[in-house]
């Protein structure tokens, strides 16, 4: 009897190892999240392609006082057409969000006290019903740690968020969604985060893997790299692998891409400008790449094949430019749902195209059913 048995297992079993294979290729790499970050106007919203999207997150609301606020009617406006996009995509969920580079000045002294923290939370939900949203991601930059220059910080602030997502969740229940933007560099990942309790009760991390070399930096470098280099340590991958070590849930963690460039000048004409001295000249946005960085300025287009970064030069204008493109956010989705992550998201999407662009990209790259492409070697 038990030889038989392992004989009707040999035999099934390819049928049924294969119909399980086909089973996870049908339900599992597809299903990510495409988060857009939108700080753009009412009117342009029309222009974009809701239904590539899973998630819309308006930025940015602020601190009126102790509780979160719509700025004025036109940000009003845009808030309510970006939730008439549900019309044309039914399972597109639009969040506000709190905060942004410069925008969360009280944020330190208004989260130390349980009394405000209250208020705050009330008023979120007050704001998700009035407009019909869907949840709110917190983009305080940053709890604990030097962010927007002259912002209060304390180091206090690490424990005072973990408090402030749990009064956000106490009051939103499990209806609504709660996710943060966090940086992607070390400093954040130690010191303004207490990632084991905050996590159980978000529904995900939006990982900011760019601006990983910034402004305030004297040297190129890729601002926006998927893999790490010899040279360049910080990567989306960098920032995956270690909130994967400390227990962040890889299905809570999206990693972030850039709609747009940062440009240095005074650039060297060495290694193609990149790891070079110079000064941050601006941010370009991925639509306006044809006129400012045109071949006929110098421009010429370059990928490091470790990072899987894309980059440009000028040596007639001692320019240089980091960003991402339609093959490194391609590279990025797939990624995404190679390692079994939550998404992708970007900022933001008044930066794209109107037509072939960065979110056509990730769109495109979502749903391919072609292989893996595996991490380059120069």
């Amino acid at each position: 009897m038990a030889q038989k048995s392992i004989v009707l297992f040999l035999l099934l079993f390819p049928a049924f190892w294969a119909c399980k294979t086909a089973q996870k290729g049908a339900s599992g790499p597809a299903d990510i999240e495409v988060i857009a970050y939108y700080s753009g106007n009412a009117d342009e919203v029309g222009r974009f392609r809701a239904d590539q999207l899973t998630q819309i997150i308006y930025s940015f609301c602020h601190l009126r006082g102790n509780e979160l606020a719509v700025d004025n009617a036109a940000d009003s406006l845009t808030i309510r057409r970006l939730v008439a996009l549900k019309q044309k995509n039914p399972r597109l969920k639009v969040l506000l969000s709190l905060g942004g580079w410069g925008g969360c000045e009280t944020c330190s002294p208004v989260f130390a006290g349980e009394a405000a923290r209250r208020e705050f939370a009330a008023s979120v939900l007050r704001l998700i019903r009035e407009y019909g949203c869907d949840g709110i991601d917190l983009d305080w930059e940053y709890p604990a740690i030097e962010g927007y220059p002259g912002h209060a910080y304390d180091p206090a602030d690490k424990r005072h968020f973990t408090l402030l997502v749990q009064e956000l969740r106490r009051v939103l229940g499990p209806r609504y969604e709660i996710s943060f933007a966090a940086g992607g560099f070390q400093r954040f990942f130690d010191h303004s985060v207490e990632w084991a309790e905050v996590m159980p009760l978000l529904d995900r991390v939006n990982l900011m893997s760019y601006d990983l070399v910034s402004g305030f930096s004297t040297q190129t470098g890729h601002h926006t790299p998927l893999y790490s280099s010899p040279r360049q340590q910080l990567s989306a991958d960098y920032g995956v692998r270690y909130l994967d070590s400390i227990g962040v849930p890889r299905k809570k963690i999206v990693i972030g891409a850039a709609f747009y460039a940062r440009s240095w000048e005074q650039v060297p004409n060495t290694d193609r400008g990149l790891y070079q001295p110079g000064k941050f000249k601006s941010f370009i946005s991925f639509r306006q790449f044809d006129t400012r960085l045109s071949p006929k300025d110098g421009f010429v287009f370059y990928r490091d094949s470790i990072a899987q970064a894309p980059y440009a030069y000028s040596v007639a204008r001692g320019e240089f430019a980091t960003f991402d493109d339609a093959t490194s956010v391609a590279l990025k989705t797939k990624y995404a749902r190679e390692k079994g992550l939550g998404g992708i998201m970007f900022w933001q999407l008044g930066g794209d195209t109107d037509t072939n662009g960065l979110l056509q990209a990730i769109h495109d790259a979502r749903h391919s059913k072609m292989n893996y492409n595996r991490r380059a070697t120069k």
